[in-house]
């Protein structure tokens, strides 16, 4: 099945088969070990790692950063999605088929991503990452953002960082810069979920949350693939203070969400008229936030447009240099 027709209900995994089946599925090959220490006289440049970093309580998450230059960009996944889809790319022209995300942002900035606990590696056969220490049960939106400071802390990144979160880790982002605010230099939502969802939906909202957290994968039912506290995350962001005034951007697709034949129309048409308002309402969080529309991309725009994401992040860094 081509990527294109995959199942995306904004944050629900990819379906993992069809990325299987793309060059270079596998994500980033990880390197082995620590960064090498320079020697006395050298320069202490970044060095390019991915490795597991201990974020303490026995747990350890799966970092990964290249490049170099500030402010540092870090980017977050979808819900279930692990950091494997900053790697990959479903393009076609006149979008250029490379490079990806993250090697694209790492040409001109040091940029980070990492792997949640329970979300999808696209690799052959895909499978829920290893790489960072389970968890089970229902996470919190606060639990995230904690850990994306821990992983941060831990992995000695160097901020402030310029945050790019892509359907619900905009979620993760925008709490952790309420929360963290002198460590955020800028903001990039790529077709990101908002607070102001729910009243589209009426009584079918619990239906639509409980689609989010049981997507239609073949991981639904372990115990160990990520589940999200969706009403909590909406409270946490709300109840949080302000977002700091830093430079912002919001990519928004303009392509209905992928779904196989017998998906719940009840659902998704009000997630399509829902959806205007909440990329317009991310607009709004900030002042002079450029809307850029990835014309014939679906939810997974940094997928389908990793050039005009990459374009998206390079104009937030650079408000950001400009303003210091």
């Amino acid at each position: 099945m081509p990527v294109r027709q995959r199942v995306p209900l904004l944050g629900a995994a990819l379906v993992a088969t069809a990325l299987a089946a793309l060059p270079g599925c596998g994500g980033p090959s990880p390197l082995r070990g620590a960064p090498a220490v320079p020697a006395p006289g050298q320069s202490r440049a970044p060095q390019d790692f991915s490795r597991q970093v201990d974020v303490g309580g026995g747990r350890r998450i799966w970092l990964s950063c290249r490049g170099s230059g500030s402010p540092t960009v870090v980017l977050e996944p979808g819900l279930h999605d692990s950091s494997d889809t900053w790697s990959l790319t479903d393009t076609r022209p006149p979008v250029p088929k490379s490079p990806a995300v993250f090697p694209g942002v790492a040409a001109f900035a040091r940029v980070c991503t990492y792997d949640r606990p329970g979300t999808i590696r696209y690799a052959n056969p895909p499978a829920l990452t290893t790489r960072s220490t389970p968890q089970t049960g229902t996470r919190s939106l606060a639990a995230m953002a904690t850990d994306l400071d821990r992983v941060l802390t831990a992995g000695r990144v160097p901020g402030p960082y310029l945050l790019v979160g892509h359907s619900f880790g905009g979620m993760i982002t925008r709490l952790y810069a309420q929360r963290h605010p002198q460590k955020t230099a800028g903001l990039v939502f790529v077709d990101a979920f908002g607070t102001n969802m729910r009243p589209y939906f009426g009584a079918r909202w619990p239906a639509y949350v409980k689609l989010l957290n049981a997507p239609g994968t073949p991981f639904d039912a372990d115990p160990g693939f990520e589940q999200a506290d969706i009403d909590g995350a909406v409270g946490a962001v709300r109840a949080a203070g302000p977002l700091p005034r830093v430079p912002m951007a919001v990519l928004s697709k303009t392509e209905p969400f992928a779904a196989p034949a017998g998906s719940p129309k009840e659902l998704l048409a009000p997630l399509e008229r829902a959806w205007p308002a909440v990329q317009q309402a991310l607009v709004e969080l900030g002042e002079q936030t450029p809307h850029l529309l990835a014309t014939g991309s679906d939810h997974y725009v940094q997928l389908h447009d990793p050039d005009l994401t990459i374009s998206a992040i390079r104009l937030v860094a650079g408000r950001i240099r400009a303003g210091r």
